[in-house]
């Protein structure tokens, strides 16, 4: 329980850490802000497969935990893909916005519509958390480490938009901190739904990796590629990769 608590409050504070920063840097480069996200990604790239796909092949002889594995990682794909067509993408919300000359009314509505799927984008982070913890590996760390750096600039890009349709700094703070804390109640909901039955672990593990990997692929890369910062983003994703790399090593 105390590792649940733990990741729980990494992966939530750490949303509230980048509405702070978002407050004290308002205006930030892309080139900045591009190697940020890249260095995330590159966490997470490692944090999904070392921490989270790996241990759900260990334990297991033949073809039945690579089977396992595999729908796993197809299964938490497909989930994060149709919740895509559910809610609005982050990044095009973020270009619709920015790119909006209607009313307040409208323009504050289609903020809150963006606030909102963050906040729904951030479950499964929350859930691949959340099972992580419940694996009692060392590897949960790096899993609730990668997500927590994410989190980061997540939280940071939220606070302009909100600004800059008139939102007042308190509701901006409240509106921003409440997508972290839906990656809370994520992170109790994987913990509790492996510790139901341990027999699930393998399949959650694989799972939680496989919204990661879709995460990463669908929303983080094309983000870094899109201002023309494609070679310092992507060394900055193996630099993030090769920490957690060494972290895994170490520990």
């Amino acid at each position: 329980m105390q590792m649940v608590l733990l990741t729980a409050l990494g992966v939530g504070g750490a949303t509230v850490v980048g509405v702070i920063l978002g407050f004290i840097f308002k205006k930030i480069s892309h080139k900045f802000s591009d190697a940020v996200m890249g260095f995330a990604a590159g966490v997470m790239l490692a944090a999904a497969v070392i921490g989270l796909i790996l241990p759900s092949l260990e334990g297991g002889e033949g073809p039945l935990p690579l089977l396992i594995t595999v729908l796993g990682i197809l299964l938490g794909a497909v989930c994060i893909s149709l919740l895509d067509r559910l809610v609005p993408h982050l990044h095009r919300m973020v270009g619709a916005d920015t790119e909006s000359h209607g009313g307040g009314n409208e323009r504050v509505g289609k903020i809150l519509l963006f606030v909102l799927a963050i906040a729904i984008h951030n479950l499964p982070e929350g859930i691949a958390a959340g099972v992580g913890a419940a694996s009692e590996s060392a590897q949960a760390l790096a899993v609730a480490g990668g997500i927590a750096l994410q989190n980061i600039p997540e939280g940071m890009v939220i606070i302009a938009p909100l600004l800059a349709a008139g939102v007042g700094k308190g509701k901006t703070f409240l509106l921003a901190a409440s997508t972290g804390l839906i990656e809370v109640v994520g992170t109790f909901i994987g913990f509790f739904a492996v510790s139901i039955s341990q027999a699930v672990l393998p399949f959650a593990l694989a799972f939680a990796g496989g919204t990661m990997l879709y995460v990463i692929s669908d929303e983080m890369i094309p983000e870094t590629h899109a201002h023309g910062n494609e070679r310092s983003a992507t060394y900055a994703l193996l630099i993030g990769f090769c920490l957690m790399l060494a972290m895994d090593y170490f520990l």
